[in-house]
């Protein structure tokens, strides 16, 4: 049983290796543009519109909403990036279902790149909002003293971004391998229906960790590490 995608050779030559990893997500990336140009090239504003449209108005609405819920000002300064990770992560993670497909999100080669885009994002984000001073600044809040150990908080709530997306991915393949070991009709399906549950719940987890990153530090005020503890805590 492959646990990871990254050990899935599917082309080789001269020493140079594709692995499911790559094509995986690119097929996701394929799939997310395919179906976008498809909804978007017939948008209406009319009363009669089609039933695509009317789920990716509920989508992004939905999405909207919850940015708007953890406090971000301005939340459509932050959809395009947010729904972004929220749809990759969860496209990857319901194809499950299709034979012979394997998760992208199942390598840590890829949970790790999603968590240096937020790493990435969020200075930019602060920066045009408080201006590069005002984001130095929440490196010395509220003591100079905690300098350090805010450069610290930064690196390791990325990694722990990375780790937990990739465990959870991960564990749930080594687990689906060793059912259908054991009991290869019945209890397989029933994991592959929860999988889809946990693959949806991740995407949304890992979207709104993102935001309260992007967003605590876009504010004037800082947030306190308390509040981030909460919800990793929750994301667990």
């Amino acid at each position: 049983m492959e646990i990871s995608p990254d050990s899935w050779i599917l082309y080789e030559w001269s020493g140079w290796q594709l692995n499911a990893t790559v094509v995986f997500t690119w097929v996701v990336m394929a799939l997310l543009v395919l179906v976008s140009w498809m909804i978007t090239a017939r948008l209406s504003e009319g009363e009669t519109v089609s039933r695509w449209q009317v789920l990716l108005e509920v989508i992004i609405a939905t999405i909207q909403d919850q940015i708007d819920e953890v406090g971000a000002e301005d939340p459509s300064r932050y959809l395009p990036f947010i729904g972004t990770l929220f749809l990759f992560i969860a496209t990857a993670n319901i194809l499950s279902i299709v034979p012979g497909y394997q998760p992208p999100t199942g390598s840590l080669s890829t949970t790790a790149a999603l968590a240096i885009c937020v790493l990435i994002a969020v200075p930019l984000f602060s920066i045009s909002r408080r201006g590069f001073g005002g984001y130095l600044k929440t490196y010395i809040q509220p003591s100079p003293l905690m300098l350090p150990f805010n450069i610290v908080s930064e690196m390791s709530r990325t990694i722990a971004l990375a780790v937990r997306l990739y465990g959870n991915v991960m564990s749930g393949t080594v687990i689906v391998g060793i059912l259908i070991s054991v009991a290869p009709f019945f209890f397989p399906v029933v994991m592959q229906l929860l999988g889809l549950l946990t693959g949806l719940i991740q995407a949304y987890i890992f979207a709104i960790l993102a935001i309260v990153y992007i967003a605590s530090a876009s504010r004037s005020g800082s947030q306190p590490a308390a509040e981030c503890t909460h919800l990793n805590n929750q994301g667990d």
